[in-house]
């Protein structure tokens, strides 16, 4: 599907009044310390309803987990993974959180395995969650959204341009059905952060002009080969170190702090350039990804961004957010923390946990009052968007090039494919060493 530059989906910029209104519930939003989320259904409209998880490694069984909490007349029912034992693993789990409960009850029958299998668990329900690798999101989603289903989906919702063009297409389906999407951004509905967006929104930091987001760690898990595995298993198993998957994790774990520069700023980045590359992690068990990157985001503002994110040991860590205004700074951290100081350097405004709500489980609780309440949350564009702006960011530093916006999401450079069978070729193959081919600076092409 080719889009207009006309489009607004496309378009970078919007008002920061809409923009916040539109990714964050700002001014009722924020969750005071034993708010009863039962307190705002609807007692009119008990329907039971049905849940389907599609994605059964960790974090599926987490989102179901909070997801069987978030209501009282929630039932799951059907289940589908690539993988009979991980499923098989999720569910044993989840049977025994709920044991004595009637809300796990899957039975055999929908059980699914396979490369298709979503289709058959997603017609069973009334809500799935969508949790596989994230190369998968967009096939997952439109498919959910055409079966007429609210859907939580994991971030990143796409490993490429194609696939973001599905998920605003799609997007915009939900709109039009009143379906419920809600995107594991969870800063969205973490206290700290909408309590420094509503400042924002009141002007007390002024016009963000410049920032810095952070995502630097040591690192994730390695799932080795194993005898007897195909390629196109092994690189499912150990998912993270492939692109057409993972879309590295620039992309996987950075977007939280990309997507809060966008929330902030009230807009999305008109243009990239950055440099990265291996200098740690870079056995063949660590696939085709970086395990560092620094991007430059320009802002149609003029705010510039500088986004780093980092996979090794032994260095420093830090995951969160600064930013500058011309009134004040701001200072994020996801352990609860927020704080902005004036330019005079006194402290104007300082926010520490407050016993508040994990937002991981808060996200499932909104979701399933809108439902009940016949409300309609849309997550769904603001997720594709700032999932493009992680890839706009892996671009710049695979090519080391200026990647624009427009650019960027009009590429038809299609990492995954379309149609997949056990008896495929993964879209990245190791060489005679078995080493897989790594990205360029000034040689790779991430457009075409």
């Amino acid at each position: 599907m080719k889009s207009s530059k006309n489009e607004t989906s496309l378009n970078p910029k919007t008002s920061r009044r809409g923009f916040c209104r539109n990714t964050a519930l700002v001014s009722a939003g924020m969750l005071l310390p034993g708010l009863e989320m039962s307190a705002m259904v609807n007692v009119f409209n008990d329907k039971k309803l049905k849940l389907a998880v599609i994605g059964c490694g960790g974090r599926g069984s987490g989102a179901a987990n909070q997801a069987l909490k978030a209501d009282e007349n929630i039932e799951l029912v059907a289940m589908a993974d690539a993988f009979q034992d991980q499923l098989d693993n999720s569910l044993s789990n989840l049977q025994k959180e709920f044991e004595g409960t009637k809300k796990v009850n899957v039975k055999d029958a929908h059980k699914y395995v396979g490369l298709d299998a979503y289709k058959k668990a997603i017609d069973q329900a009334d809500v799935v969650i969508l949790a596989t690798p994230p190369g998968f999101r967009p096939y997952h989603f439109e498919y959910a959204i055409n079966a007429g289903k609210h859907v939580f989906m994991e971030k990143p919702v796409a490993t490429d341009a194609p696939g973001i063009r599905k998920v605003l297409e799609m997007a915009k389906v939900a709109k039009e059905k009143k379906l419920n999407v809600v995107v594991g951004l969870q800063r969205h509905y973490q206290n700290n952060y909408l309590a420094i967006a509503d400042k924002i929104q009141q002007g007390d930091v002024g016009k963000i002009v410049s920032g810095q987001v952070y995502w630097n760690s040591a690192g994730v898990w390695v799932r080795p080969r194993q005898e007897g595995q195909s390629e196109l298993e092994y690189q499912m198993r150990n998912w993270y170190y492939f692109n057409w998957l993972c879309g590295d994790h620039i992309l996987e774990q950075h977007i939280h702090n990309i997507d809060v520069a966008n929330w902030f700023i009230g807009e999305y980045p008109i243009s990239a350039q950055g440099m990265g590359g291996r200098l740690v992690r870079t056995g063949k068990e660590h696939g085709e990804i970086f395990d560092h990157h620094f991007v430059e985001f320009t802002y149609p503002s003029g705010a510039v961004i500088a986004s780093q994110c980092r996979h090794q040991p032994g260095t420093w860590s830090k995951v969160g957010e600064n930013f500058q205004g011309t009134k004040g700074s701001i200072e994020m951290n996801d352990a609860g923390a927020a704080s902005i100081v004036g330019l005079d350097g006194e402290k104007m405004f300082d926010y520490r946990n407050r016993n508040d709500p994990n937002p991981y489980q808060v996200e499932h609780d909104r979701l399933f009052a809108s439902i009940r309440n016949n409300e309609v949350i849309s997550d769904a564009e603001n997720g594709a968007k700032s999932t493009m702006t992680a890839i706009m960011g892996r671009m710049a530093t695979y090519s080391g090039k200026v990647i624009t916006w427009e650019d960027a999401l009009e590429s038809k450079k299609l990492l995954m494919p379309s149609e997949l069978t056990w008896d495929s070729k993964p879209p990245s193959l190791p060489g005679p060493d078995g080493l897989y081919p790594i990205p360029t600076p000034g040689v790779t092409d991430v457009l075409s």
